[in-house]
């Protein structure tokens, strides 16, 4: 406890939150500079499209992300082909909104987005979107070429 300087010279009893805010405006920053990292997902180049809208991307998605070389991605975790149909079947059970937004490479193959589709349709999923970059984005992306 502090002492306290002038008159009384009784002990202050009030509670110092200077050290407390410095460590709360740390844990802050850090926060703001590690949760767009932590969001991600599959590092693939998307398609450019002109007509996309730009919606905010929410943790209650389900994204089906397709490599260039094949591989397949639900939600950042890498899934083998066999495993891919049971695994979103579980992770949709618990949701309301039965949707799939697959986030496919530009170079992958057409035959594995719609294999993917495939085996979403035969899950019974019919509403499917897909991620696109646009025009205005790519190019600031590419220094305005």
């Amino acid at each position: 406890m502090a002492m306290q300087l002038g008159g009384s010279g009784g002990i202050k009893s009030d509670i110092n939150v200077t050290p407390l805010v410095d460590v709360m405006l740390v844990l802050l920053i850090i926060m703001m500079i590690i949760a767009p990292l932590l969001q991600k997902g599959v590092d693939v180049r998307l398609p450019i499209a002109v007509n996309s809208a730009s919606k905010p991307e929410t943790q209650d998605q389900t994204v089906l992300g397709i490599k260039a070389d094949k591989t397949v991605w639900i939600n950042g975790v890498e899934v083998r082909r066999e495993e891919m149909r049971q695994r979103l079947e579980a992770i949709l059970e618990t949701k309301r909104e039965k949707l799939i937004l697959i986030k496919a490479d530009e170079d992958a193959p057409y035959s594995s987005i719609m294999d993917a589709m495939d085996q979403l349709r035969l899950s019974g999923i019919e509403d499917v979107g897909l991620i696109t970059d646009s025009k205005a984005s790519s190019a600031l992306s590419q220094g305005g070429q």
